[in-house]
């Protein structure tokens, strides 16, 4: 799944928009790493076990944000966003968010395509020759002609 935080994707046409697709949790900090991390604020600089916490909702809420993508059909996701919140005081909220799209490389001579695009079109162009080029029948080889002595 191709994601982006730009509206467009270079070298790709956009050929159908699937919606807003999102993945949300709410997470609340265990009493140890939030005793940690007060202990370690008062020294400055960064709280490990916070910064685990946060990484690990973001990957999650990009795992639920791509699953309803693929849900509708899309091969990719534009104008991808994070947002955070404090729900309460140990509460924290994390959404990811962004529009399902189906997307198409442009291939080569096409206004606007890339060497990325270009490079797709072409890999797809010989992965589906090849199955045909497996499905064709082979021509029996001939035996070879006996051996005299």
């Amino acid at each position: 799944m191709l994601i982006v935080t730009s509206n467009e994707i270079p070298g790709h046409r956009i050929d159908a928009v699937f919606g807003e697709v999102m993945g949300l949790t709410v997470r609340s900090r265990d009493i140890g790493s939030q005793m940690l991390a007060g202990f370690r604020s008062l020294g400055g600089g960064e709280l490990p076990e916070m910064t685990k916490a946060l990484y690990e909702s973001r990957q999650e809420v990009m795992a639920r944000m791509v699953n309803e993508a693929q849900q509708r059909g899309a091969n990719a996701i534009v104008a991808m966003r994070f947002d955070t919140s404090e729900m309460g005081t140990n509460w924290t909220e994390v959404c990811a968010y962004g529009t399902a799209v189906y997307v198409l490389p442009l291939g080569e001579g096409e206004p606007g395509a890339t060497g990325q695009s270009v490079y797709l079109t072409k890999t797809a162009a010989q992965q589906t020759a090849q199955p045909a080029a497996a499905a064709q029948p082979r021509q029996p080889t001939p035996p070879a002609p006996p051996t005299q002595f």
